[in-house]
């Protein structure tokens, strides 16, 4: 039989005024973006994995996780208010015109909603296949609050029930339990017929089925408040969910030990120079005052270990009460006999680097952190991308999350 063509055309556009940047930011350790298109890379049904994107760049970090970027969308369809519709009837009408390509069956997915469940696309897929007389499919979960016991305010100012129900008077007086199940749409998936979009002028149709998603993988990310929660759920929980690449561990529940590289994660990573050859660097109260706290607060010892011999690393590390261990050539090797002199085990050491000489720790204790400017190598390899800089708050970031951590187990 001939395969049946799918394509999978996940919409991104550059200009997002919640978060910036936002589709091609660090979530979990990869771009936002490279959720949906690993999901969909994986499925045995989509044939083409397709970004749609008026942005260079996320055009390019689109390609270097496997989609395809064929074509620029217009400014015109990237604007704020502009609906999916317009974007995926200008996807296929540039696929046909320019390549004859015309597929069955367009599966739609949103960088907004990364938490993929394993085998979705596949399962929606084939919903789909089994109701010939269906339009789309798309995902649920259940609804964590039921629209029967929800109002809207008329103009007079009276409260008006949302929904009415036949043969129960007045149903927002009644036990959540003797009201119909409802169900809320998530972002994840629609899988639509071309037909619905190109012949109905819909991105549903009318006819629709479901495919049920379990409420932990549901997330909608819009805010910085709903990106912090989303990542804490991809780190923390346990979800049998799509991965782009090695998974991030969680934080041990009974960490004994930070330790800090100094360039670029207590500074900036620059260095000033005067002319007599002083060099000096900038450093931040509140890293400092996190410090201080983390001290104060939980039993954690915190040291620094850095390859720099500078005077001004010892100098500040005095001023904070910080041992400090440098001119290190290998942190790996240095880290393993201080653990063992301190007779600690990995698994209850956290390390926080910038660059290439720290990725070998990342993988000899249990938890690693970067800030947010860490080469990006580094950055990959880390279980967590800190929304701070060096130099700027990730240090002080990273001492809250060990407060709250500890706080949490203790």
């Amino acid at each position: 039989m001939k395969k049946r063509e799918i394509v999978a055309i996940i919409p991104a556009r550059g200009n997002s005024k919640s978060i910036p940047r936002k589709n091609i930011r660090e979530f979990a350790g990869h771009p936002l973006i490279a959720y949906s298109i690993t999901a969909a890379l994986r499925s045995e049904f989509v044939t083409r994995v397709i970004v749609s994107t008026d942005n260079g760049e996320i055009a390019a970090v689109a390609r270097k996780y496997g989609a395809e970027t064929p074509f620029n969308r217009p400014d015109a369809l990237a604007l704020d208010d502009t609906m999916d519709f317009p974007v995926f009837k200008h996807a296929l009408d540039w696929l046909a015109e320019n390549e004859d390509y015309h597929p069955e069956i367009v599966v739609q997915l949103r960088a907004t909603s990364p938490i993929y469940p394993k085998g979705l696309i596949d399962e929606a897929v084939v919903v789909l296949f089994d109701h010939p007389e269906a339009d789309s499919v798309r995902g649920v979960v259940p609804s964590s609050e039921n629209p029967y016991k929800m109002w809207r305010i008329s103009e007079s100012g009276r409260m008006v029930p949302l929904l009415g129900l036949s043969g129960l008077d007045e149903p927002y007086n009644v036990p959540r339990q003797a009201l119909p199940d409802t169900f809320w749409q998530t972002g994840h998936i629609d899988v639509i017929r071309r037909d619905t979009i190109l012949k109905k002028q819909s991105m549903s149709g009318d006819i629709i089925f479901p495919v049920y998603i379990k409420p932990d993988f549901s997330v909608d990310i819009d805010t910085r408040q709903d990106w912090r929660r989303a990542e804490t759920r991809v780190l923390e929980g346990d979800l049998d969910m799509i991965y782009p690449g090695r998974r991030p561990r969680s934080l041990p529940d009974d960490v004994r030990l930070l330790v800090l590289d100094f360039d670029g994660v207590m500074t900036d990573d620059r260095v000033y120079v005067n002319a007599e050859g002083m060099e000096m660097v900038a450093a931040n109260r509140s890293d400092g005052f996190g410090l201080e706290r983390l001290r104060k607060l939980t039993e954690i010892s915190v040291i620094v270990l850095s390859k720099e011999t500078n005077p001004v690393v010892a100098s500040r590390c005095r001023k904070l009460k910080l041992p400090v261990y440098q001119s290190v050539e290998n942190k790996r090797e240095a880290l393993e006999m201080l653990l063992k002199e301190r007779k600690l085990d990995p698994e209850q050491v956290v390390f926080v680097g910038n660059d290439l000489n720290d990725v070998p720790c990342f993988s000899y204790v249990r938890f690693s952190a970067v800030p947010h400017d860490a080469f990006p190598a580094a950055r990959r390899m880390a279980d967590l991308v800190l929304e701070n800089d060096g130099g700027f708050g990730a240090v002080r970031e990273i001492s809250e999350i060990l407060i709250k951590n500890f706080i949490k187990n203790h």
